[in-house]
Order: C-alpha cells, then structure tokens, then sequence
C-alpha cells in the first residue's frame, strides 16, 4: 500500500470511530437521564476509574497505556457533558443541545 493508500484507510477508521463516538455518547445520555430519575449523583468517580482500568488492560499497542488513558480520559469528560445535559431537567433555563461543539 502507498501513503494514499494507508490515508484512505485511516479516513475510513475515523469515520467508525465517529460514529462509535456518537454511539457511546447516546448510551451516556441514556445513563444521565436515569441517574436523574433515581436522583443518583453525576459524577462517580469509581466508575471512571473502571472504565480506565478495562481500557489500559485490553490495550494491544502500540499506544502506550499512558496515551490510552489520556484519550478515554478526555472522551469521559465529553460524556460527562451530554450527562450533564441529560441529567439537567429538559425545561431548566439554560438547558441546550451542543450539537455544534
């Protein structure tokens, strides 16, 4: 394969990794709606700490668990945020889709 070859190739892989991206975010908002219906705290930090712990165990390489650990902890954070929106009641002032971050 040439570099153009390899560029399709990660064009194709960053378009799946959007879309499970997008799928992820649903299921996080999903999850802030019910943590709002059972009046259970947004943030839970041991769930965070799982979820870093499972992703740095099934790492294959060649990222480093340090880079693994950097980018889940910025993709939690994203979550955290359609949460919070979900966690929100839909009519508070200020509740608005981000749809454009």
């Amino acid at each position: 394969m040439d570099i153009e070859d390899w560029r399709r190739r990660i064009d194709a892989i960053d378009r799946k990794l959007v879309e499970l991206l997008n799928e992820r975010s649903r299921a996080a908002l999903e999850i802030g709606r019910l943590k709002r219906q059972r009046g259970e705290p947004l943030y839970q930090p041991e769930r965070e700490a799982d979820i870093l712990a499972n992703v740095q165990q099934v790492n294959g390489g060649p990222l480093g668990n340090e880079a693994i650990r950097r980018l889940f902890e910025r993709i939690i954070d994203e979550a955290r945020s359609v949460e919070h929106r979900a966690y929100r009641e839909p009519h508070e002032p200020g509740a608005t889709k981000r749809d454009s971050d």
